[in-house]
């Protein structure tokens, strides 16, 4: 899951750069355009000038995730799915902002900061993650037994 989310990400980020200028856009359904536009910092434009807290937090983030999924991974069948998006995502991103110092985006709602589908695989893996969590198979609580209460 999280070698499909690099490739499709990474993909994606290429066919933009390669094909349509730095700060161009093309509209397509609504309010719903591809605008490239490049992201030195992390959601939304924060922190684009601590590029390398940014890249030492996320490395941090992806070990941790990591492990999360060494010791939880066979919990819910869901899990592998919602932390290979999540570990993919941000193994994309990291790799632009070590490689490039920015990472492009360009999944343009107008209303919402422009995005990119890495940042869809970390949004949505934490859905799945936050689901899987919320929903997972638990110990049922005992009842009480009410049979010898109207003894």
């Amino acid at each position: 899951m999280a070698l499909a989310a690099v490739a499709a990400d990474q993909l994606t980020k290429h066919v933009v750069a390669s094909k349509l200028a730095l700060d161009s856009a093309v509209d397509l359904v609504g309010p719903f355009s591809i605008h490239h536009v490049q992201n030195s910092g992390i959601a939304f434009g924060l922190f684009s000038s601590a590029t390398a807290v940014v890249i030492v937090l996320t490395t941090i983030a992806v070990g941790w995730m990591l492990v999360f999924f060494a010791r939880s991974g066979a919990r819910h069948p869901a899990l592998p799915v919602a932390l290979g998006l999540l570990i993919g995502g941000s193994v994309s991103n990291l790799a632009d902002r070590v490689r490039l110092g920015y990472v492009t985006d360009f999944l343009d709602l107008r209303w919402w900061p422009a995005f990119n589908l890495a940042d869809t695989c970390i949004v949505v893996g934490v859905a799945v993650l936050v689901a899987s969590l919320l929903l997972a198979d638990r110990t049922p609580r005992r009842r009480a037994d009410t049979s010898s209460a109207h003894l």
